[in-house]
């Protein structure tokens, strides 16, 4: 009787024993699936940093140069022969207002022509790259020749951009303008000059927002060295990096956006060359 009592008894244990712990796994399991479920609507949302056109706005525009765009060549923003560097005869320079210092340099617009009788009615816009600066002329009136007058936003195109949109002998016309996405072919491109004590980088070929606002550059045998903004499109590290392998880190001005360039240009790189990176905004 005695063994039959104690058997009960252990059995009775045993259950309480394994019912304690199945109720303890249920609770971790519990906690284990309400913390991950904070952990999911806690996730913060990753924002693409995608450029988005901005509104329309009102400006006037010119052209300057001829129907070759030649004048057109060089520029402020430092990107030389336009046509070697893909920009072609859609370019554009800005008013002091626009241009933000160099800052605005690679941006893109869409232009259209309004409220003129030389519009041509054909394109409902043509789209440009801004390259160059549109300087003032405080000798002439805003609205009388001082077009690219502070704080006025003016655009001063190549004559064959402004002929896609309106008749040549209009001079300037009323348009309206928007930031639009920069769509380039293939990545960014490092136009090098200075020596192995000093590097002058110019960037072309930009995507998304098309501008920049910092970059890096890091040699194989050094961390990363922030570059300063010289003038334009162009970026300078005074540091000792001749023998190395180059890469950059570049930050969009206008999407914040950070992108790593590794091995942009090998140990040998050479003022006067341009190295190019498959990689580039969007």
């Amino acid at each position: 009787m005695n063994e039959h009592i104690q058997l009960i008894a252990f059995i009775n244990l045993s259950i309480t024993s394994t019912m304690a712990a199945i109720h303890q796994y249920c609770s971790l399991l519990n906690t284990i699936t309400i913390t991950l479920m904070l952990t999911i609507i806690a996730k913060p949302v990753v924002v693409s940093a995608t450029f988005q056109p901005s509104p329309w706005t009102f400006a006037n525009a010119t052209f300057y140069g001829d129907e070759t765009a030649s004048a057109t060549m060089g520029g402020a923003c430092g990107y030389g022969n336009l046509f070697v560097n893909g920009y072609g005869t859609d370019t554009a320079a800005l008013s002091s207002t626009l241009f933000n210092n160099g800052y605005a340099c690679g941006t893109c617009y869409q232009i259209k022509c309004v409220q003129s009788k030389f519009c041509n009615t054909n394109v409902p816009y043509t789209t440009v790259t801004a390259t160059n600066l549109c300087p003032p002329n405080w000798s002439q009136a805003s609205d009388n020749g001082g077009w690219c007058n502070p704080p006025r936003s003016h655009f001063d195109m190549s004559k064959p951009a402004f002929m896609k949109i309106a008749e040549w002998k209009a001079g300037i016309i009323p348009i309206m303008y928007r930031r639009v996405p920069c769509a380039r072919k293939q990545g960014f491109r490092f136009s090098f000059q200075g020596n192995g004590y000093w590097l002058l980088v110019y960037v072309m070929n930009v995507g998304g927002g098309g501008d920049i606002a910092n970059m890096w550059v890091k040699g194989s045998r050094t961390g990363w060295i922030r570059m300063s903004h010289n003038w334009g499109a162009s970026y300078q590290a005074f540091a000792t990096l001749g023998g190395q392998t180059l890469s950059f880190k570049i930050t969009s001005y206008t999407t914040k956006e950070t992108i790593f360039a590794w091995n942009v240009a090998p140990s040998n790189w050479r003022a006067g060359l341009t190295y190019s990176t498959p990689i580039n905004f969007h």
